[in-house]
């Protein structure tokens, strides 16, 4: 089975049974090993109760590792212990409160100046791209590299390696997100494991640093260096490569025409706002998120076995949708109160609910609204490019645009 294929078995399979219908189980037609889960309200619920629905499974590699490739991670002591979001132990409460420290509504905030900063760069090189070369790919130019700046700034990290980072970020993904045969996952493993060398190496030292950062607070929390480089790993790719493939299928959609909005709304921060809150209930960045029964239990009149993995879906329904064509008013003018419930569950629920949530939402807003503001009159040069689909990640690999003939 393909990646592709398998990817639309796995998280879209829930699309073709009954409307209401709470659980999808696996069958024969579909090969998805997965008891799928799409309705919001029984959603929220697995999500609500980690005593039942453990996030065990979370970052387990959704390939198994082959032979060659655990042996490349284990030359270089490749350690992936539970810590965050994968944590169903006692310990994840402190060690979540430690994290939060430095995602607080007041700091997010704060950083708006610095993202809209970064977001004007950026256009100002999408813009001398497209005067220079008469095209620009505004994955590269403007998606990728903002979001991991902010989140090395906002942890207290230093800014280095950027272009490393998202090909770590990125190969990593589709390694433990991925189908890759053999070849493809020998290739991955070593791009994982020099990540994992360089987090290691940036652990220690930040735990000599003088100022405040992530790392050396975990490590004064208790946290061993092989849970601090577990946290780190996959926060350093969660932080800012999930904020990028937003702001990219953003960008695309809003230029395709397939969205209520217009590109010109996008020069907005209200209309930009509204797209990016669409694109996420639509067809998030991450459209799932897994969980397997630790207990025999039930879900809703269901009873669901212990052991049964569970593919949660976090978007592409319709029901949770705050926008459409046919609202009387433009979604950024109905009630906020409303909308926000309405998307909300895209970041999760419960103790595990995505600490980044607000900072993603408001460097997606930003970074659209200053591209549609710098670059006014473009147009796709590529309407269909190649997109990542991966079991929980999803977005087009490039956003290749023109200046538009008016």
């Amino acid at each position: 089975m393909t990646p592709a294929s398998m990817a639309a078995a796995a998280a879209g399979a829930a699309r073709t049974k009954a409307e209401g219908s709470r659980l999808t189980p696996a069958d024969e037609s579909s090969r998805c090993p997965y008891l799928v889960v799409r309705n919001p309200a029984a959603v929220r619920d697995v999500l609500q109760r980690p005593s039942d629905f453990s996030p065990a499974n979370a970052l387990i590699a959704v390939t198994p590792l082959d032979g060659p490739a655990l042996r490349v991670l284990q030359g270089v002591r490749f350690a992936l212990p539970p810590v965050l979001a994968s944590n169903d132990t006692a310990t994840h409460a402190g060690i979540r409160k430690v994290v939060a420290g430095f995602f607080t509504p007041a700091t997010v905030a704060a950083m708006e100046p610095r993202i809209r900063e970064l977001a004007q760069e950026a256009a100002r090189t999408a813009a001398d791209q497209l005067e220079s070369f008469g095209s620009a790919d505004l994955v590269q130019a403007v998606a990728a590299f903002p979001p991991a700046v902010v989140m090395l700034e906002l942890l207290g990290l230093p800014v280095q390696d950027l272009p490393d980072l998202k090909q770590w970020g990125r190969d990593s993904m589709e390694l433990f997100w991925g189908w890759p045969d053999e070849s493809r996952q020998l290739e991955l493993a070593h791009s994982a494991a020099g990540f994992y060398v360089w987090i290691r190496q940036l652990v220690a030292e930040s735990s000599k640093s003088a100022g405040r950062n992530l790392f050396k607070s975990l490590a004064e929390h208790g946290l061993s260096t092989p849970e601090i480089c577990s946290l780190g790993y996959f926060l350093l790719i969660a932080g800012q490569e999930t904020t990028t493939q937003l702001i990219s299928t953003t960008l695309f959609r809003l230029l395709e025409g397939s969205t209520p909005f217009v590109w010109d709304d996008a020069a907005s921060h209200a209309g930009s706002n509204a797209a990016v809150r669409h694109v996420l209930v639509s067809e998030s960045s991450v459209p799932t998120w897994r969980r397997v029964a630790a207990q025999d239990t039930n879900l809703g009149d269901e009873t669901v076995a212990a052991g049964t993995e569970i593919l949660l879906e976090l978007s592409g329904n319709p029901i949770t949708s705050p926008a459409s064509p046919e609202s009387p008013l433009p979604p950024w003018q109905t009630d906020q109160n409303k909308q926000a419930t309405n998307f909300s569950l895209v970041f999760g629920a419960g103790i595990h609910r995505c600490l980044g949530a607000k900072l993603a939402e408001l460097e997606a807003t930003v970074i659209v609204q200053e591209t549609a503001t710098t670059l006014p009159l473009i147009q796709l040069h590529d309407r269909e490019p190649e997109w990542i689909h991966l079991l929980s990640f999803q977005a087009p690999r490039t956003v290749s645009v023109t200046k538009a003939i008016r």
